[in-house]
């Protein structure tokens, strides 16, 4: 149990044998799930873990009280990789009571029936406070970050703010790798969405000050806190942070592929920044998505299917669509041996999306690149990067 000053430990659970984080997302290295104890005149947890490792999570709190009985479980989110064992630790700690948003509460009797909370809860809201002793504690509401019921809190005599999913990544605190690439998928496939209300929560905790950032997934954040907060607010305002280009494809029998690889090479002439090529077919949608939040352009290829989009460019482009992606110019290069119909349905689906622009021309190819699209293939580079 890491303790990271004098009053704040963490005891949260490592999850390394997870295969997918919410049934979709890989997470080859695992991911954490983060709780903390503040140790004061008066006991504080703060958030429980998932079920996966309740067990873990409870011996870690009991090792980490020394007999003493705490007095408050605060509860920022109430999914269940993150309130899974509230109602154990409740059975366990007769005097503990959370500490949570009403919303948090009434939806807490969604995962834990057989458990009546209406004795055993403390409702905030915005601009609350709950003194542990040296310490104040202050509840900021954060709705729809990701969840109606959310909120973040303000240690203010550690300089610690306890952020929900906020600054959350898919990776644990002892992950050797940078933040940035794993907190970016984290953040677009997750919490993308809702950029105007992680807006909304960053205007309120600008006028407060913290050092420390402790989410509910991966490491805590101590050092450089101006950098995350950077990526935040370029991410929530779906704003790239790289100039450049994804090439996006999908692909049969590798006609289309071969397309994809062509036009990276003439973007990289063409001095487009970096270019990234990703496989639709085997790479994971959410490091795709990650991806087209980083870079300014998309590119996108696609072979038809059944008079349609083939199923990977498919959903790619619902994903995009689902977390509001907006503001990217995008070339489109279509295929299809008799009636090609993959650029139309591409430039659809963008259509239902802000502020996407579509650039000529449209490149459609019949079965193969042949060496008459050369010049179509070119002239859409050279159009993407004017």
């Amino acid at each position: 149990m890491e303790r990271f000053n004098k009053h704040v430990r963490f005891i949260g659970a490592t999850d390394d044998n997870l295969d997918l984080f919410e049934g979709q997302y890989p997470v080859p290295k695992g991911i954490s799930y983060n709780s903390y104890l503040i140790e004061d005149e008066k006991i504080a947890v703060v958030d429980a873990v998932d079920r996966r490792r309740g067990s873990d999570w409870l011996a870690s709190l009991h090792e980490a009280l020394e007999g003493r009985e705490p007095q408050y479980l605060i509860v920022h989110h109430v999914e269940p990789d993150h309130s899974a064992c509230v109602a154990d630790a409740l059975r366990l700690y007769p005097s503990m009571k959370v500490v949570a948003t009403a919303k948090a509460i009434s939806m807490l009797g969604n995962f834990h029936e057989d458990f009546d909370f209406s004795t055993r809860s403390i409702a905030v809201k915005e601009g609350d406070t709950l003194v542990l002793g040296r310490a104040t504690l202050e509840f900021v509401a954060a709705p729809m970050v990701h969840w109606p019921e959310v909120m973040v809190t303000l240690d203010e005599a550690d300089g610690i703010l306890f952020s929900a999913d906020a600054f959350g990544t898919f990776a644990t605190p002892s992950s050797p790798e940078p933040w940035d690439a794993e907190a970016r998928r984290y953040y677009c496939n997750i919490v993308g969405k809702y950029g105007a209300n992680v807006q909304n929560l960053m205007k309120k905790l600008a006028r407060r000050r913290f050092t420390t950032i402790c989410p509910l997934h991966g490491p805590v954040l101590t050092d450089n806190l101006a950098h995350y907060w950077r990526l935040y607010d370029k991410w929530s305002r779906w704003e790239p942070e790289t100039e450049g280009v994804l090439v996006a494809y999908a692909s049969i029998y590798g006609g289309t592929a071969e397309a994809a690889r062509r036009l990276g090479a003439m973007l990289e002439e063409e001095v487009a920044g970096e270019v990234v090529l990703m496989d639709l077919c085997r790479h994971d949608v959410s490091e795709a998505m990650a991806e087209a939040f980083r870079l300014s352009r998309l590119a996108l290829c696609s072979v038809t299917y059944d008079a349609g989009l083939f199923p990977a460019m498919h959903e790619f482009l619902h994903h995009l669509k689902s977390k509001n992606f907006r503001g990217r110019k995008t070339a489109l290069v279509e295929n299809g041996s008799w009636s090609p119909i993959a650029g139309k349905l591409m430039c659809d689906a963008l259509a239902e999306m802000r502020d996407m622009e579509v650039v000529e021309p449209i490149v459609t190819l019949r079965s193969r690149m042949h060496k008459e699209d050369i010049a179509s293939l070119r002239a859409l580079a050279s159009a993407l990067v004017k």
